[in-house]
């Protein structure tokens, strides 16, 4: 019973966060006009600021510090594209559907508040069932679609809003479809993620950094995936912006020239082999994480650190912010370490960051798809001798053959992988020719015995060529925001104790208005100063607001306390007003020419509201 009541109380506070969201404008659902379209939201004009605010400090933080490489790829993706990256095949969510009306769930969803549900509300669960379903709960992401089956017949979950029985759980395909241009012939995709634009683009990213590793890429964008069943606000939509990096780096050299910057910063990390164990996270120093092997290697544990700064700088509250480490059920085979910054909020652990190491994965996949060599170069203090592959293809031969394509068959020719090359040249000397696939081309090839060699020799090598490995940094922006939400959001009692006020406690970082100006009545001399106050303050490019309605002083203050903003400037008299804080609700005088420079001082952060209690008479 105590779940169940932690369960009710997690849902009246969500719903309070949700209803104060919605009624100040935060964000409200899509075209609610005509009853508006699961999973899809739009931003109001407090929520377009605090996301403006989040992405601003997101590129401080990541692209200006770090020097990384900012690009602004198209959303409309070719399918080769995403074909390339696996996504065709592999990006998809098991689905079943209600067999008499056809509405699809996702069968994950189903099976996972099934088991929630019997484990908070049921009260005569015994010992063995429970543990089962918690069992279930921990294996759900690494369940067939077989298992799924298997499990929702054995529950008897049905259909949840008819009751009607379900379909067996089959594959859908999370990216929404599109054709390129009018014949319908290039077909594409709305992209699911923003790397692929800067995997296919490492080539000129790679000679604009001037052939130098490591270096970063990062982009900001919308994506797009048309789940199944969305729900949970924010959290689960089907378009959102993502802010993605993919770092560059060495696959035999993956050390961080700063990590020593971050390797003494302590946080809640909980590594795969706790989550094994039945052990909760713990605290410890990203320095010991990296030197004792639970984290891979400095790089990766340099971006652990970074994400974290960057969390706790927006407003998350530390203690509700853990690093979980992937399971090895959830882990890419090619993946080296993958990580998740998650954020607890009335609905659980919210992955909200991943952050993973993801070896030459995404580069291979695109040189192989592509014939186009996505590799760097590393000039050796000493040349060594080493046993290479040789393609060499005829170029006359070749032109004859394939005319304007030639180009485009050689450098397929000459990206062939030794496995591929070698049977290659077996196929010729046993039948005179091969047919080989060119991808750029998207058809098979004849090539003959006197249009290459392919041979293996001994030479000199004065650079060693390879593919780098990549670590990512994936934000989800709207889940970061919505977290925040949840983190920020306070009640407390009127001055009167007749009413509970809703406030959020944004950072002045995030806060989607820095601050407001009430003239404290209705008086000409008053409004003219709170308009002077308003031209200084916007001369220091800050977002404020002038309130001059004839509402009582304590309902404005409520009004804005609700948004969020931190400072308020009230104008009761023509030399000096009151600059009143949100959270402690204590104001201090200060004098009318100075009090825009002190209102930029505490929105940038040079001073805190302590700073200001001791410079500045209180207020009574």
């Amino acid at each position: 019973m105590a779940a169940a009541q932690a369960a009710k109380k997690r849902e009246a506070f969500r719903q309070s966060v949700v209803n104060t969201l919605e009624r100040r404008l935060f964000y409200i659902p899509s075209f609610k006009l005509y009853g508006g379209v699961a999973g899809l939201y739009d931003y109001g004009p407090p929520g377009c600021a605090v996301k403006d605010n989040v992405l601003a400090f997101w590129r401080q933080h990541f692209v200006l510090e770090e020097n990384m490489l900012q690009v602004d790829c198209p959303c409309v993706t070719p399918e080769v594209v995403l074909k390339a990256s696996g996504h065709v095949d592999k990006f998809t969510d098991l689905m079943v559907k209600d067999e008499k009306t056809g509405t699809c769930y996702r069968a994950d969803h189903l099976l996972k508040d099934y088991c929630k549900e019997k484990l908070e509300k049921d009260p005569k669960l015994d010992a063995e069932k429970a543990a089962e379903l918690k069992h279930v709960l921990a294996v759900l992401d690494d369940l067939s679609s077989e298992e799924l089956a298997k499990k929702i017949k054995e529950y008897g979950i049905t259909a949840p809003d008819t009751k009607n029985s379900l379909s067996d759980p089959y594959p859908f395909n999370l990216m929404f479809q599109t054709s390129i241009g009018p014949s319908g012939e290039n077909p594409g995709y709305m992209r699911p993620e923003t790397a692929q634009g800067i995997f296919v683009n490492f080539k000129d990213l790679y000679y604009y950094n001037g052939n130098k590793l490591p270096f970063a890429a990062a982009q900001i964008g919308q994506a797009f995936r048309n789940e199944i069943s969305p729900r949970q606000g924010l959290l689960r939509v089907r378009e959102f912006t993502l802010a993605e990096i993919e770092h560059f780096v060495d696959p035999e050299n993956k050390s961080h020239p700063k990590f020593s910057k971050v390797s003494k910063l302590e946080f809640f990390m909980f590594p795969r082999e706790d989550q094994v164990s039945g052990r909760q996270a713990r605290k410890m120093p990203i320095g010991e994480a990296v030197s004792q092997g639970i984290v891979n290697n400095e790089t990766l544990g340099y971006f652990i650190g970074r994400v974290y700064l960057f969390l706790k700088r927006l407003g998350i509250d530390e203690d509700r912010l853990r690093f979980r480490q992937h399971l090895a059920n959830e882990m890419a085979h090619y993946a080296a370490d993958c990580w998740d910054a998650e954020i607890e909020s009335s609905y659980g652990w919210i992955e909200c960051v991943g952050i993973a190491d993801r070896s030459a994965y995404d580069l291979l996949a695109h040189t192989e798809k592509s014939g186009v060599p996505l590799v760097a170069q590393e000039k050796l203090a000493e040349p060594r001798e080493v046993e290479k592959l040789v393609i060499a293809p005829v170029k006359k031969e070749l032109g004859f053959a394939f005319k304007g394509k030639q180009k485009m068959v050689v450098e397929a020719l000459e990206s062939m992988g030794e496995k591929e090359a070698l049977e290659m040249k077996a196929t010729l000397e046993a039948k005179g020719e091969t047919q080989f696939r060119v991808c750029t081309l998207d058809k098979d090839v004849t090539i003959k015995m006197n249009m290459l060699s392919i041979s293996k020799e001994k030479k000199k090598e004065h650079q060693r060529v390879f593919t780098p490995s990549v670590i990512e940094p994936s934000f989800g922006i709207g889940r970061i925001i919505y977290c925040l939400y949840e983190h920020s959001f306070k009640m407390r009692a009127s001055k009167d104790r007749d009413e509970q006020l809703n406030f959020f406690s944004f950072p002045p970082l995030v806060a989607p208005i820095k601050c407001t100006v009430f003239p404290l009545v209705q008086n000409q001399q008053f409004e003219e100063v709170a308009e002077n106050i308003s031209e200084s303050l916007n001369a220091l490019w800050i977002s404020h607001r002038i309130d001059i309605t004839g509402t009582s002083i304590g309902k404005r203050y409520a009004r804005t306390d609700e948004l969020g903003v931190p400072l308020a400037i009230t104008v009761d008299s023509t030399s000096s007003v009151t600059l009143r804080d949100r959270d402690s609700k204590k104001q201090v005088r200060v004098d009318v020419d100075e009090v825009a420079s002190l209102v930029k001082a505490v929105t940038d952060g040079v001073s805190t509201w302590d700073d200001v209690l001791k410079r500045y008479p209180p207020h009574p």
